[in-house]
């Protein structure tokens, strides 16, 4: 290995190592920094906008594309946020007041049709207390990891402050400087133009279609999910509403889980009216909205399959907590995409065979034969005289 080797292996040991190191230290904050680039390529084309108003004063129009954020996006998930931890926790306590599910199963049980009832006193007695002791386990574990959960966030409110506050700090230097940022990314970055501006246009499109689509989508059916329970007089409206939501974010799940299980509920306990009204608005109001809504803000171009949405936005949330519902499908489109790019090379390279006399492009000279000289000059006789 001659010197001029031995430095370049060098110093390209020494880039990964201090590159891995920077990353290290910048994992703390990836939250902050994946929110506030995320929501800037959103609200691009409104700073764009702003941009082109005020020319000579970019900080001005970053500034402005940041209250714009704020008022639009945080403040309202903050509100929603604070309303959620509330009914959470009073939500607990009138579950451990009541006495756990118990009681709520014995009312239900008590409503039970009497043909149904018939059925139950069939079975033995221990299997339906078995039943009832499950069903008050599972119950209790769902309340109990809701208000860990909450009683966490409410915890760390100073750290999810500090992380709001460096988010909204990263966001105005991103609006500032974000086509110094993505030049000089596209300049370091070893990749051919088209392939790399490719990729780059796949994740844009697939963090758009996420959030805008996906996310709006979600907030639509939850909100409409609140308000049929709160029509209905179902108690906990913010809590089901964030939970339908989130529900609606997973293909093939969606939010009957939780609105088909409360019209039983009303069913069974004799509020037949009530029940009836939640599948009518359930199935004919609340799902009908994704089949409209979600062609409309994504489009067909692209969707992903819906078992590869389903598992990369599960696997997104298991490896990085809230932000996975998105990291998740932008890392599955970016794979899928680069993988399509290899396989386009691998078909467009030619298939090496046996040259033959005369149609050799290149002689061993590195000097183009004549017979390919004279075919061209063919060709073109042959174009000229079709013209």
């Amino acid at each position: 290995m001659n010197r001029t080797s031995l430095h370049n292996w060098t110093f390209l040991g020494a880039l990964v190592l201090i590159t891995l190191a920077f990353a290290a230290l910048m994992r703390p904050f990836h939250q902050p920094i994946f929110w506030a680039a995320t929501l800037v390529i959103l609200f691009w084309p409104v700073h764009r906008r702003l941009l082109e108003r005020m020319p000579r004063h970019p900080s001005l129009a970053a500034l402005a594309s940041l209250l714009a954020c704020l008022l639009v996006v945080v403040l309202p998930l903050t509100l929603i946020v604070m309303s959620l931890i509330a009914e959470v926790a009073r939500l607990y306590q009138v579950f451990v007041e009541a006495g756990g599910v118990a009681p709520l199963l014995d009312r239900l049980l008590a409503a039970v049709p009497p043909q149904l009832r018939a059925w139950l006193d069939r079975l033995q007695g221990s299997e339906v207390a078995a039943l009832q002791q499950r069903v008050s386990d599972i119950a209790g574990q769902g309340f109990q990891f809701l208000a860990s959960r909450m009683l966490s966030i409410g915890q760390n409110t100073l750290q999810l402050a500090i992380g709001v506050v460096l988010m909204l700090y990263l966001m105005f230097f991103f609006f500032l400087d974000g086509p110094r940022i993505v030049r000089g990314a596209r300049a370091a970055i070893p990749m051919d133009p088209a392939n790399l501006q490719e990729l780059a246009d796949k994740f844009v499109t697939v963090l758009k279609a996420t959030i805008k689509g996906s996310v709006t989508v979600a907030l639509v059916q939850g909100a409409l999910g609140g308000l049929m329970f709160w029509i209905v007089g179902i108690e906990g409206v913010v809590l089901w509403a964030v939970v339908m939501a989130v529900l609606s974010l997973l293909p093939a799940v969606g939010t009957w889980l939780v609105w088909g299980p409360a019209a039983l509920w009303l069913l069974a306990s004799g509020e037949v009216l009530e029940g009836l009204f939640v599948i009518g608005f359930g199935l004919g109001v609340i799902s009908i909205v994704d089949n409209i809504l979600r062609p409309i803000l994504i489009g067909k171009e692209t969707r992903m399959p819906d078992y590869l949405v389903l598992l990369s936005t599960l696997g997104g949330l298991a490896v990085f907590g809230l932000t996975g519902f998105v990291v998740g499908p932008v890392v599955a489109a970016l794979f899928v995409a680069i993988w399509q790019m290899f396989i386009a090379r691998r078909e467009a390279l030619p298939e090496s065979g046996p040259e033959q006399p005369g149609t050799s492009g290149i002689a061993h000279d590195g000097v183009t034969t004549s017979g390919q000289v004279a075919h061209r000059g063919a060709d073109h006789r042959t174009e000229d005289a079709h013209r």
